[in-house]
């Protein structure tokens, strides 16, 4: 599935809550479907610098494809994350390089997250992408 149709798919998701407690109810059920990280990446060294939480992200290759897992102590981040991997992985450097999340505004996600939270998701958005740098500089 492209990454477009997987994000037409949150934001089609997203679509039925009206509320954002409902919304936040679906980021805790996506939280807990979330496959657990390898806990010898839940060290200091995966850790996010940057979320108010603790988020740990962590990356891997096979086939040219970059495949993420996460964890975070804080539900409704590990609900954020849970969504950003399902875009994000399984893709190339190149194409999440290039990538344009337009899914987090569209579902109103940054503008429904506190200051400290929207700063977290750039973070983590940010940590995803430089993974993608460091293995492309690896093929290069």
């Amino acid at each position: 599935m492209t990454q477009d149709a997987i994000q037409e798919e949150i934001i089609e998701e997203f679509s039925i809550f009206d509320d954002w407690l409902d919304k936040y109810d679906y980021l805790i059920s996506l939280s807990e479907q979330l496959p657990a990280i390898d806990p010898a990446h839940r060290t200091e060294q995966y850790l996010i610098n940057g979320c108010q939480s603790r988020v740990w992200i962590d990356a891997r290759t096979e086939g040219g494809k970059i495949y993420f897992s996460a964890d975070s102590d804080a539900i409704i981040t590990k609900g954020i994350i849970s969504l950003l991997i399902r875009v994000m992985s399984g893709r190339t450097a190149e194409e999440i390089l290039s990538m344009e999340l337009y899914f987090i505004e569209a579902i109103g996600l940054e503008a429904n997250l506190s200051p400290t939270r929207a700063n977290g998701l750039l973070a983590m958005i940010k940590q995803m992408k430089l993974y993608a740098v460091a293995f492309q500089n690896k093929q290069n």
